[in-house]
């Protein structure tokens, strides 16, 4: 016995899959996905309730690692990534607590991008460096430092394209082969993208990760997150620490962010066009010092980023403004429209400082290694009217330039 699928064409396109992928409806025949709140699940008697704990039969068992609600998610978000597996978490850390518990062991050794979300970082070198995993930060963009921090007990290489919040790209196939060339895995934090615009593997990539509570929801609502593999390393590594560790995604959650799949392609290429022309606008105006997106032209890594994300820049950009924290402090609180949050990929545009939020528990000499200023801003832009949005940033902006 396994647990059915949904019978659709094997030819069906990314945009069918995000709306259809899943669990065939209920005897009920519910159109819309029903949400499965239960702890656990019965079984029909005695040997059955064994087999199915002893993974010897699929089914439905307990909630922590099993339920209908969640195993829709990881189907459909694992459709769209292009990956035979998904597991759904709790929030992103979660997913990458997840992956590190499920793939290190004390001795091993990491390759991380030193410009990843900082919470990383910290777990990272902070919480698994104290029980002797070992870590090496490097750039983003210089794919010879990556070969070069190569060592006989390198197990992972991480990174996150593009970043947050300097949207720095790396070159996927660049690093899958450093990684492979090692015995190593590459993992691929898909964040700031979404299979909307990106799917990894397609460039070598062996995980991609997810944090569900960006655009994979879409309208910031709940935590989530995943992690998307091949069958044999969401089964055999990530499921038993699942099991043990309980990282787990509330069915609840796994149902709404099921439910943002279904219209993720239309918001982000929708964001992302509105993100090009509110990035175009901000590097002329005269208060600000640099405009940070894969979209425009002066991005360092524009056309390695149009060849990855599918010529979309992204629904996410940062900018220095002139004068330094107190400038930037200033447009943040001059807005009226945008939201002062630390999220991003919402329908709502989020405006952010990143050195005293997000990143604000790294030191300031990580923070200048990232390339994170006091003056810079963050804004993840949703879906209001581009033109009130540029009247709500010039609110804070025109005094300084005046």
């Amino acid at each position: 016995m396994s647990i059915p699928r949904v019978p659709l064409p094997a030819d069906a396109r990314l945009d069918t899959l995000a709306v259809r992928e899943g669990l065939p409806a209920s005897q009920w025949g519910e159109n819309s996905e029903a949400v499965f709140l239960t702890s656990c699940f019965v079984h029909p008697d005695a040997a059955t309730a064994a087999r199915r704990f002893a993974n010897e039969e699929d089914a439905f068992v307990y909630s922590r690692f099993s339920n209908p609600n969640v195993t829709m998610l990881e189907r459909r978000l694992a459709a769209l990534e292009g990956t035979e597996a998904c597991i759904g978490t709790g929030s992103g850390m979660g997913a990458i607590l997840l992956l590190f518990m499920a793939l290190l062991k004390s001795g091993d050794h990491v390759i991380c991008s030193q410009s990843v979300f900082g919470s990383t970082i910290k777990l990272l070198q902070g919480e698994f460096g104290k029980f002797g995993v070992e870590s090496s930060f490097v750039s983003q963009t210089d794919v010879s430092q990556w070969a070069a921090a190569v060592k006989p007990n390198t197990r992972l290489l991480f990174a996150e394209t593009p970043t947050n919040p300097m949207t720095e790209v790396c070159d996927i196939q660049a690093l899958a082969d450093i990684a492979h060339n090692a015995g190593a895995l590459l993992v691929v934090d898909n964040c700031l993208c979404s299979p909307a615009l990106q799917q990894p593997v397609k460039f070598g990539a062996d995980i991609v990760m997810h944090s569900g509570t960006k655009f994979l929801d879409g309208q910031g609502r709940v935590n989530a997150g995943a992690l998307c593999a091949s069958e044999a390393l969401v089964n055999d590594r990530f499921v038993p620490i699942m099991r043990s560790a309980g990282m787990s995604l509330s069915p609840f959650n796994a149902w709404i962010v099921a439910k943002g799949l279904e219209t993720l392609s239309v918001r982000v290429k929708a964001q992302s066009q509105a993100t090009l022309e509110l990035a175009r606008w901000l590097e002329r105006h005269p208060a600000v010092e640099r405009v940070l997106h894969p979209g425009l032209p002066s991005h360092p890594q524009h056309e390695l980023a149009m060849r990855q994300q599918n010529g979309q820049g992204g629904a996410v950009l940062a900018f220095d403004v002139k004068g330094g924290r107190d400038a930037a402090w200033a447009v943040v609180d001059a807005t009226r429209i945008c939201s002062i949050a630390a999220n991003f990929g919402d329908v709502r545009t989020i405006i952010t400082h990143p050195a005293s939020t997000t990143h604000g528990r790294l030191t300031e000499a990580q923070r200048q290694a990232a390339g994170i200023g006091q003056g810079m801003i963050r804004l993840g832009v949703g879906l209001e009217h581009l033109e009130d949005l540029k009247a709500d940033l010039a609110r804070g902006l025109d005094p300084l330039a005046s």
